[in-house]
C-alpha cells in the first residue's frame, strides 16, 4: 500500500511540476511574456483550465503527503529504531589477561617506587 501511494505521490509531484511550467508568467518575472496568437482556445480560457488543473493536482498532492505521513507513523508505533535492531551481542573479554597489566585491576601506571616500574621499559634483547 505505501509503494502504491509513494508511486502516485511521484507522479503527481512530477504533474505539478510540468503544470507549473506550462502555465504563462503573469508578471514581469523571467517569463519573456507571450503574444496574442489565435488558437481554438483563448489566452484566458487556457489559464483559467491550467489553473484549475493547477490546483486540483496541487490538492492530491497534499493529500497524498498526508497519506504518506500518515502511513510512516503507523508503521513506527512510537518504537524507536534500535528497539527494532534487537540484541546487540557484545563479544566476550579474553581469557589471559595482557602482561603489562597490574594485577590490582587498575588501569592508572604503577607508581614510580614500584618494582613494577620495570615492565615498562623496553628489554635489550
Amino acid at each position: 500500500m505505501e509503494n502504491v501511494v509513494l508511486i502516485i505521490h511521484l507522479i503527481l509531484a512530477l504533474a505539478l511540476i510540468g503544470v507549473v511550467l506550462l502555465q504563462r508568467s503573469e508578471g514581469g518575472g523571467l517569463g519573456m511574456g507571450g503574444g496574442g496568437g489565435g488558437g481554438a482556445i483563448s489566452g484566458r480560457a487556457a489559464a483559467t483550465a491550467l489553473a484549475k488543473f493547477t490546483w486540483i493536482v496541487a490538492g492530491l498532492f497534499i493529500c497524498t503527503s498526508l497519506a504518506l505521513t500518515i502511513i510512516a507513523a503507523e508503521k513506527s508505533s512510537g518504537a524507536s529504531v534500535l528497539d527494532r535492531l534487537g540484541p546487540v551481542s557484545v563479544p566476550a573479554p579474553s581469557e589471559t589477561a595482557p602482561v603489562d597489566t597490574p594485577e590490582s585491576g587498575s588501569l592508572l601506571p604503577p607508581p614510580a617506587g614500584s618494582s613494577d616500574s620495570g615492565n615498562l621499559t623496553p628489554s635489550a634483547d
